[in-house]
C-alpha cells in the first residue's frame, strides 16, 4: 500500500527519556496493515491495540506514578503527528484517551489506580448532558452522550457536563450562582451503547453514543475538569487545561495526514505521467511548484506550534502555572496548523488527479479523515475571533479555548 515509504524522521525530544516517536516508526508498517480493516470494522484490532498499549502510547499524559509517561506537550504533538501519517483514525484515538489521562492527577489515588491500575486501563468520554442525584456514598447518574472517539476500546466511560442536584432534585450552585457541573467517571460495561457512527472519515475512531440511567457511581469518582486548584500531582504537564492538550493533540492529527498525502504524492509523482501521458508528474514545472508550497505549508505550520509549545513549555517549568497569554497562543498555532494542514493536504490531493479518489491508494482515506478532523471543534475558525479580541485588547474568553 502506497504510505509505507514514508520518510523516517525521529529523535529524542530534548528532556524525554522514551523516544516515543521512533516507537511509532516501528509500528507504521503494523498499523499501515490494520488501516483498511480499522475502516472497516470502525475501530482499533486487538493486535494492533496491544502494540499500542505495549509502547506506552496510550499512557502519555498519564502520571508517572500511575505507570503513565508524563510527556511534554511537544512529544504529545510530535508523536500524534507520526501516527496520524499512517492512519488518522489510530492516531485521533490515542489523542482522545491521552487528553481523558490528565484526569488522574485530579482523583485521588484509590480512584485513579481503579481507572489505570489494570495496563488496559484507559478513559474517555463524549459529548452530551445528564444529571446526578445524591445518594449514600455518591450520585445517581442518568444521561446521554455521544462522539466517544475510540470508546470501544477502554475500559471506563466518563459522564460529562453533568449537572449536580441537591437532596431536593433542584440543581446545586456554584459561588457564582451557576449550576453545578462535573465530570464523573464509570465502567464501561455499565453503559448502554448506541451505534451511531455512519460518516465519512475518521471512521475506525467508532465514536458511538452511549447512555446511562441512574447508574450508581461513587463520590470519588466526580471531578472538575481544569480545576487547576484541585491537582493532586504538582507537574508541570498538570499545569495544561485538558483543552489544551485536545487541541495539541488534534492539530498534530491534523500535519500528520497532511503529511501522509504529501509523501503519498511524491511517490505517485515518480509513476505518473501527466495529460497526454508525456512527461512524469515529478518533471512538470507546475507540480513541482504546487509540492513545494504545501510543503511550506506544512513544514511552516509545524515549526509555529513547536515554538510555541515549547516557549509556553519553559515558562510553566518557571512559573508552574498556565496563563490566558499562554492559552491564546497555542490556541492560535494549533488552529492555524489545522488548517494550513487542509490547504497543503488539498494541494496535494488535487495535484494526484483522478488517481487520488480510490481507496487504493494512499489519499482517500487521509483525504476525508483530515476533513473530518476539521469539522471537529478543535479545527472551527472561530478561534480566530476569541484570539484576535483578545489582541484586540478585550478579556480573553476562556471559556472558548
Amino acid at each position: 500500500m502506497v504510505g509505507s515509504r514514508l520518510k523516517v524522521v525521529s529523535s529524542v525530544i530534548p528532556g524525554e527519556a522514551v523516544d516515543y516517536v521512533a516507537r511509532v516508526r516501528e509500528l507504521g508498517p503494523t498499523i499501515i496493515e490494520y488501516a483498511d480493516r480499522i475502516e472497516q470494522d470502525q475501530r482499533l484490532p486487538d493486535g494492533l491495540l496491544d502494540k499500542l498499549r505495549e509502547a506506552g502510547l496510550y499512557r502519555m499524559l498519564l502520571p508517572k506514578v500511575y505507570g503513565g509517561g508524563e510527556v511534554t506537550p511537544i512529544t504529545l504533538f510530535e508523536t500524534l503527528s507520526a501516527v496520524a501519517e499512517y492512519d488518522g483514525s489510530t492516531a485521533w484515538c490515542l489523542g482522545q484517551a491521552n487528553g481523558c489521562c490528565i484526569v488522574a492527577a485530579l482523583l485521588e489515588e484509590s480512584a485513579a489506580q481503579a481507572i489505570w491500575g489494570d495496563p488496559r486501563g484507559a478513559l474517555c468520554w463524549g459529548v452530551g448532558r445528564g444529571e446526578a442525584k445524591p445518594v449514600e456514598g455518591g450520585y445517581s447518574v442518568t444521561g446521554n452522550w455521544m462522539f466517544a472517539s475510540g470508546g470501544h476500546h477502554v475500559t471506563w466511560l466518563g459522564a460529562q457536563y453533568v449537572t449536580i442536584l441537591d437532596e431536593h432534585g433542584d440543581p446545586r450552585l456554584e459561588s457564582n450562582g451557576e449550576p453545578m457541573v462535573r465530570t464523573l467517571a464509570f465502567p464501561a460495561k455499565e453503559a448502554e451503547r448506541k451505534i451511531a457512527w455512519n460518516v465519512i472519515g475518521l471512521r475506525g475512531t467508532g465514536s458511538d453514543g452511549y447512555a446511562i440511567q441512574d447508574l450508581f457511581i461513587p463520590e470519588k469518582f466526580l471531578f472538575h475538569r481544569d480545576a487547576m486548584e484541585g491537582v493532586r500531582i504538582k507537574s508541570p504537564l498538570y499545569a495544561f487545561q485538558s483543552n489544551v492538550l485536545y487541541t495539541t493533540c488534534f492539530a498534530g492529527v491534523a500535519l500528520g495526514l497532511a503529511r501522509g498525502i504529501l509523501e503519498a504524492f511524491k511517490i505517485l509523482a515518480t509513476e505518473k505521467k501527466g495529460r497526454f501521458g508525456k512527461t512524469l508528474l515529478k518533471d512538470n514545472a507546475f507540480t513541482q511548484s504546487e509540492v513545494a508550497v504545501a510543503e511550506a505549508r506544512i513544514r511552516s505550520a509545524r515549526a509555529y506550534v513547536k515554538e510555541e509549545l515549547q516557549s509556553v513549555w519553559e515558562d510553566v517549568l518557571a512559573s508552574g502555572a498556565t496563563t490566558p497569554d499562554h492559552r491564546m497562543r497555542i490556541r492560535l498555532a494549533t488552529t492555524f496548523g489545522i488548517h494550513e494542514a487542509k490547504a497543503a493536504a488539498d494541494i496535494a490531493y488535487h495535484a494526484a488527479g483522478a488517481t487520488a479518489i480510490f481507496a487504493s491508494n494512499g489519499f482517500e482515506r487521509r483525504f476525508r479523515d483530515l476533513h473530518a478532523a476539521m469539522q471537529q471543534i478543535q479545527g472551527h475558525k472561530i478561534h480566530y475571533q476569541t484570539v484576535g479580541a483578545y489582541l484586540m485588547g478585550h478579556e480573553p474568553d476562556l471559556a472558548a479555548i
